[in-house]
């Protein structure tokens, strides 16, 4: 079973910055489809982006451009760096890891319902 542990939130002002990191062990990491989903009060969980064994990644159209997913197999991490943050990105974010082949835009509509998955990170982006 997968251990997925999620850190690096913080409360930041509208344009700044974080870096969430997530560790995942429990299996051979280049193996791993791996991805960021969120959750905001009152709202659906959605995702944010995912990257593939081959290290292709997949966006949310309203993250894309702010965001950048990234993943260190020598280290078992996989990082999301996130700019220019609005408001609107306030949420708990998840990290998800998965054994498999899928693509990143094939994982990215269903990375919300991979079965390992952290407690989540608080990001919170005040005006």
């Amino acid at each position: 079973q997968l251990v997925v542990v999620e850190s690096g939130g913080g409360s930041v002002q509208a344009g700044g910055s974080l870096r969430l990191s997530c560790t995942v062990s429990g299996d051979t990491f280049s193996d791993l489809c791996l991805g960021w989903f969120r959750q905001a009060p009152g709202k659906e969980r959605e995702g944010v982006a995912t990257i593939d064994r081959t290290g292709r990644t997949m966006y949310q159209d309203s993250v894309k451009g702010r965001f950048t997913i990234s993943r260190d197999n020598s280290k078992n991490i996989v990082d999301l760096q996130m700019n220019s943050l609005k408001p609107e990105d306030t949420a708990m974010y998840y990290c998800a890891a998965l054994r498999s082949p899928m693509t990143a835009s094939e994982a990215f509509p269903v990375i919300h319902r991979f079965p390992n998955s952290g407690q989540g990170t608080q990001v919170i982006v005040s005006s």
